[in-house]
């Protein structure tokens, strides 16, 4: 009986957990290079770098993403309700065309880049994506403030901002 007992006990925390939060970035992931909107490669970990001093949200999109355009208003709301926060989006688009298409067509603000790989590339290896839009949040530091939230957790990244003014 015990035996049964450890091995539902086991199941059951594994099956309702949900993968937990990082606090950082792995050493892959900080090197993997994406293209800006000029056309330049630039290591993740100099993306977080340059806006350091205030805090960063991430949104990793594409313009083929059904929830990720369903969520654009919630974002943009987060947006002017945040105004001190930078802003950077990564596309997973499979083309440059579609990617700046999408960034005209939708009017994000904020600055732009991209992993021709898309999802299953060694970028989104490196950050477990399993699914966009994914957004992270990073701290005036550059540390890990959020590092894995989905199209309804507006709320909470919207409370997380607050809390690094």
């Amino acid at each position: 009986m015990k035996k049964i007992f450890l091995a539902l006990a086991v199941i059951t925390s594994v099956s309702c957990s949900d993968k937990p939060n990082k606090d950082r970035f792995s050493d892959a992931a900080l090197t993997e290079k994406l293209t800006n909107s000029s056309g330049e490669q630039i290591a993740f970990g100099d993306i977080i770098k340059k806006h350091a001093g205030k805090p960063l949200v991430i949104e990793v999109w594409a313009s083929w993403c059904g929830d990720c355009v369903k969520s654009m208003p919630a974002f943009k709301k987060l947006q002017s309700d945040n105004p001190d926060a930078a802003y950077a989006f990564i596309s997973m688009d499979k083309t440059e065309d579609k990617w700046k298409e999408g960034i005209e067509k939708h009017q994000l603000v904020g600055d732009h880049y991209w992993t021709p790989d898309g999802m299953k590339g060694s970028f989104g290896k490196s950050i477990d994506l399993d699914w966009i839009p994914r957004y992270i949040v990073i701290d005036k530091s550059g540390n890990v403030a959020l590092y894995r939230a989905i199209e309804t957790d507006f709320e909470k990244i919207d409370t997380i901002l607050k809390t690094l003014k």
